[in-house]
């Protein structure tokens, strides 16, 4: 852990934006860098009764300028809390979030992710995606609530 990297993915959560935190002090107490992920997932169809707002190619254009301008903006933010000398590494993955979060986390010394903490009937129908990582990941995962 000491020579690698802290992982921290975003969704750009409030409890995720809480995460940040976290992955800022224990990047200060290690002496490392922090790898920011955020996981662009693939679209799911809705029915609009064949009314097309906007097309496909636009609104992938729209998501991929609001995630680069959150990213960029999150860097920055936590560039200040960082000590001199280390640094904030964005990175953005298209895919299923479970699966890019492990890939990429394959190298890293820590993973620092937010439990979501909702309760909806969504959320007990859809994957967890920190439970994945907890259960799967090779090294250390730091879950914030």
């Amino acid at each position: 852990m000491r020579t690698q990297e802290v992982l921290c993915p975003t969704d750009f959560s409030a409890t995720a934006a809480h995460a940040l935190k976290y992955a800022v002090e224990m990047a200060n107490l290690y002496q490392v860098d922090i790898r920011l992920l955020h996981v662009v997932s693939p679209a799911r169809s809705a029915h609009f009764y064949g009314v097309a707002v906007e097309t496909p190619a636009t609104l992938e254009q729209q998501l991929a300028e609001f995630v680069e301008q959150k990213m960029q903006s999150l860097q920055q933010e936590m560039q200040q809390g960082l000590k001199s000398g280390l640094n904030i590494k964005p990175v953005i993955r298209h895919g299923d979030a479970s699966e890019e979060i492990l890939a990429e986390a394959s190298d890293v010394g820590m993973v620092v992710i937010a439990s979501h903490g909702s309760t909806s009937l969504m959320d007990f129908l859809k994957p967890h995606v920190s439970q994945d990582v907890v259960r799967l990941a090779k090294c250390p995962v730091l879950v914030i609530k």
